[in-house]
């Protein structure tokens, strides 16, 4: 007997199926997809809501996404599930990413919503973003300072840790490739009346090597990682449930034979969550998290602190419902935030207190039209600046189509290194901060249409970003070296188009494209550096039998060449020579075997065809051709049913 099963996928991949199962097969399917098809977002409205029915434009990559990938780290997902996104080479090899037009800076990154502290030539510390115990991760690409204030001009991405409702779970797993390249991970979960438990633990090394060609860089630094947290949860009543956290980040780079960078984070919190009544909850939390970096002396074993960057932070958000369907939230944030820095003057220190107060409404007129309208207001101390943020966003569904549109308006503070760094470019010239800097504002529209049939599914979205007073370093003749400048009206614009299918033998395939158009006025101290053309595709295969199960994913990457002003004088900005960065493609193969009960053996042979860079640029990948990993994941708990 054929049943038709709805069939909907994290992110944009919804499908209808119909399928010749038995009636028990159908039951162990339908009680999957019910999980799937009640799946929440919280990131895009700060409150939870089904995906399918969020105006707000917000991509999910899931746990199977994750798993399918192999990736170790979150600029490896990135790349490979999303267009327009890259990460590349700073000074030094500092990883810098690319979104949409964004820098790193203007990209918020949360890990359970709580910011990231810390920062190295405008980017966190991408490792510490630890993909060992992630459930998920929501990506909000535009304007999202209504909600999320400063850092949320460019888009938002929310990291969520993995939750369980077995009594108990433990996996270990670990991973073995090329350049020594070692992964070993352990995650356990207990679940134990009104407490739960959630410890994750991860180490990675890898070895220096040298690139098979030159360039602006011929050897790739090596080095390791640790990360440990711990997430535990009480629930004291059927009403209150508090959530306490804590985590450890150790990181050691071998830039140098005789100094190594060391990189630390200490991380904390405390929530609770309330439920006054139906309809009405107050969350309350506190999050520490203090980011330092060192200079280890291989000869000596000194290690000399040279930054430290903490946060404290005070959270209050209330939830209020309105006849069963609209949802009123207000709160507000207060942040403690200290910069002690080698880029300050004598390794000075600065400190700055950030206070805002936000509100939105979720209107739910229908099932197939909702809109949401919003907006906050910040204060930032040490400059005495205030600004605001206000967003309207709306969903429309009819039968098989459903039209997105939203306006938001974003914008980035000035950070206290901007507004204060002295610091000697290894004696090349000075860059200077500037204490009256404004703070770079934005207005972003985006428009989407998505079409869905059976198996098949397709959007098609456009998106503008109008920039103001966005924040760069220019000479200055005066100062004899670059300071932090405003500069005007830079516009991004694009469009992104995603199609995706699967079928009832475990085949899917999925392609997405983006073309973006980053255009700045003549004459201003700012090169794009933004590909135009980039473009993501998977596809896979899963079948399970009784005692054995295979999944194969092949995903690769196209990125077009681009075409960059680059200054040749540090005396002058006007002076400058066009490089042209060479386009790539990358191809990734996993094949992961289920050879027993809770036994995962898994198989990856990286950059397929085998690219190397002729030159190595900043923005070319850091390969010597094609490379080969062997993995395996143990789910202990799962040999025990």
């Amino acid at each position: 007997m054929k049943r038709a099963i709805v069939l909907i996928g994290l992110g944009w991949t919804l499908a209808a199926v119909a399928s010749p199962y038995t009636e028990e097969e159908l039951d162990s399917i339908e009680k999957a997809l019910n999980k799937t098809l009640s799946e929440v977002v919280v990131t895009g409205t700060r409150t939870p809501k089904l995906l399918k029915d969020s105006p707000i434009l917000t991509r999910v990559i899931s746990a199977g996404d994750i798993k399918k990938s192999d990736a170790t780290n979150i600029s490896d997902l990135l790349q490979a599930e999303l267009p327009g996104i890259e990460f590349s080479y700073s000074m030094n090899q500092q990883v810098s990413l690319n979104m949409q037009g964004f820098g790193g800076n203007s990209i918020l990154f949360l890990i359970d919503g709580e910011r990231v502290a810390g920062e190295t030539l405008d980017n966190v510390d991408y490792s510490r973003l630890n993909l060992n115990d992630a459930g998920k991760i929501e990506i909000v690409k535009g304007a999202a300072s209504s909600i999320y204030g400063s850092n949320a001009v460019g888009g938002v991405v929310n990291i969520i840790s993995r939750e369980s409702s077995e009594p108990w779970t433990l996996n270990a797993n670990a991973r073995y490739g090329d350049h020594n390249e070692q992964r070993y991970g352990v995650n356990l979960s207990v679940n134990r009346g009104k407490i739960s438990s959630s410890t994750s633990a991860q180490h990675t090394h890898i070895d220096s090597y040298d690139m098979k060609n030159g360039g602006d860089y011929s050897r790739f630094y090596g080095g390791g990682t640790w990360n440990v947290k711990e997430r535990l949860t009480y629930r004291v009543t059927d009403r209150l449930k508090l959530t306490g956290r804590a985590g450890y980040f150790f990181r050691e780079r071998n830039a140098q034979t005789n100094v190594h960078d060391r990189y630390r984070d200490f991380s904390g919190g405390l929530k609770g969550l309330y439920d006054l009544s139906a309809g009405r909850n107050l969350e309350v939390s506190y999050s520490f998290d203090q980011y330092d970096k060192s200079d280890y002396m291989v000869a000596s074993k000194k290690d000399v602190r040279d930054y430290s960057n903490v946060q404290n932070i005070g959270k209050a958000v209330y939830n209020h419902t309105f006849g069963g369907k609209h949802i009123l939230t207000v709160g507000g944030d207060v942040m403690g935030d200290y910069l002690m820095t080698y880029q300050f003057e004598d390794n000075g220190d600065k400190k700055q207190l950030t206070a805002d107060g936000f509100a939105q409404f979720d209107m739910n007129f229908r099932k197939d039209l909702n809109v949401i309208v919003g907006g906050r207001y910040d204060y930032f101390s040490e400059s005495s600046m205030s600004h605001w943020s206000g967003r309207v966003s709306g969903m429309y569904r009819k039968d098989r189509v459903t039209f997105r549109g939203c306006y938001a308006g974003g914008f980035r503070a000035p950070t206290l290194k901007e507004m204060y760094m002295n610091f000697d470019m290894a004696g090349i010239f000075m860059i200077y901060g500037n204490p009256d800097l404004k703070p770079e504002s934005s207005n972003n529209f985006q428009v989407s249409a998505e079409y869905t049939k059976g198996l098949f599914n397709a959007t098609l979205g456009g998106f503008c970003n109008l920039v103001d007073n966005r924040i760069t370093t220019a000479w200055s003749q005066g100062l004899q070296g670059m300071v932090y400048t405003n500069i005007n009206n830079v516009s991004i614009a694009g469009i992104d188009a995603n199609v995706s299918w699967k079928t009832r033998w475990g085949l899917g395939a999925r392609a997405s494209y983006m073309f973006t158009k980053e255009h700045v006025k003549r004459g201003d101290p700012y090169s794009s550096s933004t590909r135009p053309h980039t473009a993501t595709m998977r596809l896979d295969y899963t079948k399970r039998w009784k005692n054995y199960g295979i999944m194969a994913a092949l995903n690769g990457r196209v990125l077009s060449n681009v075409t960059v002003d680059e200054f040749t004088s540090t005396s002058s900005y006007e002076e400058t020579e066009s490089v042209k960065y060479p386009g790539y493609t990358m191809w990734k193969l996993n094949i992961t075997q289920s050879v027993w009960k809770g036994i995962d053996v898994i198989a990856t042979i990286d950059n397929l065809f085998n690219y190397v860079p002729k030159y190595n640029y900043s923005s070319t990948p850091s390969t010597t051709g094609i490379s080969f990993a062997i993995g395996l994941s143990i789910d202990v708990d799962q040999m025990f049913k």
